[in-house]
C-alpha cells in the first residue's frame, strides 16, 4: 500500500451527551450524559479513516507536554496502521475541542488551541511519501505568517520531494488570529503547489469573507477560482447539498508528479456533483467532511478514476454519520461499484 501521511491539527474531542439544550446560566446546574473523549482533528479523523480503509497512515502533529498530550499519544497508538510522530512543545498545553451535539443541530465547538499554534511543519520528513496531507491551516497560525510563507514552503518541499500534495481547509473565525489574515493572499501562495484543495462551502466563504448563501453558481465561482490559482482538484463540500468537485485541465495533471499525470486521462476537465448518501439512522456528523476527504486520497493514492473517488468519498462519509467505520465491506455495500480498489480486503 502507498504511504499517505497526515499533518497539521490534531485535538481531543470532549463531548457530553446533552440530555437537553446546551444552556449556559451562572449560578445553575445542568445534568449531562457520559463523556466521550475521541482524537478529533484533521489528522486524526483523516488518518483513521484512510487506516480503516487500508492504507499505512503517517502522523505528523503538535502535542503540549502536559497529561492531554500523553492521552492523544495513547490514543493514536492503538491504531496499528498509523505511524503517530508527534512532537511534544515544552511549555504549551494541548489543544483541545469541547463538542455539544444537540439533535437536529449542527455542532457546536468550543475550541482550544494549545500546541497546534506552533506547527510549521519543518521538521516532517516528507521523502518516500506518495501522498502529503494537510489539515486545517486556519487553526495552525504558525502556518500564516507573512501570507502564509511556511504553508508555501511545506507544500512546495512536500511537491518536490515527489508526492500528492492536498489541502483540507477549516472555517475561519473572524475574532482569531487566523481572522485577520489576508486570505485571498494565503489561498493564492498555498495553493502554488497543491493538487488538490477539499473544503467546505463554510471553510472558503468565512476565509473570503463571502456573505452568501448556498447556490450552485457561488460553489462554481469558488472552484474556478481555486483552479485558477494552480489546484488541479477542487472539492467543496456543502452539507445536505452534497460534494462538487472540479478538476482541471490535462496540461495541469501533466506538469505534475508520475502519480498524478498518470490519472489525468480520467480526472481532467471533469466536473461532478454527488449527492449525499442518506443514513437511516444518524449519529454523528463529527468527522463526516474529514472521512470524505480521506476517500479521495486513498483514491488517489491508489490511482482510482474520478468517478469512483467521488463514490469512495460519499461512502466514507456516510459510514462516519452512522457512526461506523469506513472499512472496505463497509464502503463497499454502500457504493458496490468501488469493489476494485480493495481486492485484498474483499476477497
Amino acid at each position: 500500500m502507498r504511504r499517505i501521511a497526515v499533518a497539521g491539527h490534531i485535538c481531543p474531542d470532549i463531548t457530553p451527551a446533552l440530555t437537553g439544550p446546551a444552556r449556559l446560566d451562572p449560578g445553575l446546574l445542568f445534568e449531562v450524559g457520559p463523556l466521550s473523549l475521541a482524537l478529533g482533528g484533521s489528522v486524526a479523523n483523516t488518518g483513521r479513516t484512510l487506516s480503516a480503509l487500508g492504507a499505512d497512515v503517517l502522523a505528523f502533529a503538535n502535542v503540549g507536554d502536559d497529561p492531554l498530550g500523553e492521552i492523544v499519544r495513547r490514543k493514536l497508538a492503538t491504531d496499528d496502521h498509523i505511524d503517530g510522530r508527534l512532537s511534544a512543545i515544552p511549555g504549551t498545553s494541548t489543544s483541545y475541542s469541547l463538542v455539544f451535539e444537540q439533535q437536529g443541530l449542527d455542532r457546536t465547538f468550543w475550541h482550544s488551541a494549545g500546541a497546534n499554534r506552533e506547527f510549521d511543519g519543518k521538521e516532517i520528513e516528507l521523502e518516500g511519501l506518495d501522498v502529503f496531507h494537510l489539515g486545517y491551516p486556519p487553526l495552525l497560525p504558525a502556518l500564516l505568517r507573512h501570507d502564509g510563507a511556511p504553508l508555501h514552503d511545506l507544500l512546495e518541499r512536500a511537491r518536490a520531494a515527489g508526492a500528492i500534495t492536498s489541502v483540507d481547509l477549516a472555517v475561519v473565525d473572524p475574532a482569531s488570529e487566523a481572522g485577520k489574515a489576508d486570505w485571498n493572499a494565503v489561498l493564492r501562495t498555498m495553493t502554488a503547489h497543491t493538487d488538490l484543495v477539499s473544503s467546505s462551502l463554510d471553510d472558503l466563504t468565512s476565509a473570503l469573507r463571502i456573505d452568501a448563501p448556498f447556490s450552485i453558481d457561488l460553489v462554481e465561482e469558488l472552484a474556478d477560482r481555486l483552479l485558477d490559482w494552480g489546484v488541479a482538484v477542487a472539492a467543496i463540500s456543502a452539507g445536505r447539498h452534497g460534494l462538487f468537485i472540479r478538476t482541471a485541465g490535462a496540461a495541469r495533471f501533466d506538469e505534475s508528479g508520475p502519480a498524478l499525470s498518470a490519472l489525468g486521462r480520467t480526472w481532467a476537465d471533469r466536473s461532478l456533483d454527488i449527492a449525499p448518501i442518506g443514513v437511516a439512522a444518524p449519529v454523528t456528523t463529527n468527522g463526516a467532511g474529514d472521512a470524505s476527504t480521506a476517500g479521495l486520497l486513498f483514491a488517489l493514492a491508489v490511482g482510482a478514476t474520478i468517478d469512483q473517488a467521488a463514490d469512495l468519498a460519499a461512502a466514507c462519509s456516510a459510514a462516519i454519520v452512522a457512526g461506523k467505520s469506513a472499512t472496505p465491506s463497509l464502503v463497499n455495500r454502500i457504493s458496490p461499484n468501488i469493489a476494485d480498489l480493495f481486492p485484498r480486503a474483499l476477497a
